[in-house]
């Protein structure tokens, strides 16, 4: 049909304006718009884009390289001895580049690491909401169960990532400035360099399950509430807390079931015959935890009033 067709008969107009208003009313047989699909809404590479521009992860990220180095600036403005193969964490920093690194861990072990994932987790969903962005996301069309599944991805990576700098950078410094050398524990024991460097690594992945509970419970409070400092200091509240009761003596083996209480069970790492035993409590510490918080998460999300 050609122009001339619709200007000399009307019912051809009639005819191309019904078939115009058919293609933009077509649907698919779940009710959704023809062409239209889930799984192409808010890609993990595009979430991952946005939180990586935020100008938080870009603060904590850039923290995350420096601290390594104010670290070590310390120890030579304290002119620690680089031979000393006796003592604790702190002590036995400057014996190679990776007891350097395990002093990294150990300072920002209890603080600084569940923070930054608390931060992650808890200031994903709950940001979105304060801007008002929420019911837009959600109206785009993105599923609530896509929209909270890809969030949380997203902020896990950022997370693993931000864990893994860390030591990383710190190794490369520690490096530099004490060298290769033999990893040396409180108890005594040296292992080499790359054993060493092999804890260490594992050591990051056990940190990043044991911070699991920390990520479900920051996402439970981060659709909890419209306020994402609220989200992130509830749970570095409750991590504190955990830590507090965890150093009180008379509670004896209800310790063994706070969240916190198998945090430094990588420790056992740097020892030559390893105890696994603590880290496989802790694991399935945090596997349960993690994993009531995340369901309560899903739940609390599904009914979740997005319109004021």
């Amino acid at each position: 049909m050609n122009e001339h067709d619709v200007h000399t008969d009307p019912g051809a107009l009639t005819e191309l304006t019904e078939a115009a208003a058919h293609q933009h009313t077509e649907v698919a047989p779940d009710g959704s718009a023809a062409g239209y699909k889930a799984r192409r809404t808010l890609r993990i590479r595009v979430e991952i884009q946005r939180q990586i521009r935020r100008r938080r992860t870009q603060l904590v990220l850039g923290f995350l390289v420096l601290l390594p180095f104010i670290l070590a600036l310390s120890f030579e403005i304290g002119q620690s001895d680089p031979n000393r193969r006796s003592g604790g964490f702190v002590d036995l920093a400057t014996a190679s580049g990776i007891n350097f690194v395990v002093l990294t861990l150990f300072v920002s072990g209890s603080f600084l690491l569940p923070m930054i994932v608390a931060l992650f987790f808890g200031d994903t969903i709950a940001s979105e909401a304060s801007w008002s962005s929420l019911k837009y996301l959600l109206a785009a069309p993105i599923p609530r169960h896509r929209l909270l599944r890809q969030k949380a991805i997203a902020s896990g990576l950022l997370s693993f990532f931000a864990l893994a700098l860390l030591p990383a950078v710190a190794l490369a410094v520690g490096v530099i400035w004490y060298g290769a050398g033999e990893v040396v524990s409180p108890t005594g024991e040296a292992a080499p360099f790359a054993d060493g460097v092999l804890g260490m690594g594992l050591a990051v992945c056990y940190i990043a399950i044991n911070l699991f509970w920390v990520a479900g419970l920051a996402l439970f409070l981060s659709v909890s509430t419209d306020a994402p400092l609220g989200a992130v200091g509830g749970t570095v509240l409750v991590s504190i807390v955990s830590q507090i009761l965890d150093q009180i003596q008379p509670l004896e083996d209800l310790r063994n079931y706070l969240p916190t209480h198998y945090s430094m069970a990588w420790a056992d790492l740097l020892s030559t015959d390893v105890d696994w035993s603590e880290m496989t409590r802790g694991t399935f510490s945090a596997l349960v935890y993690g994993g009531i918080f995340t369901l309560l998460a899903a739940r609390q999300f599904k009914n979740k009033d997005i319109t004021s």
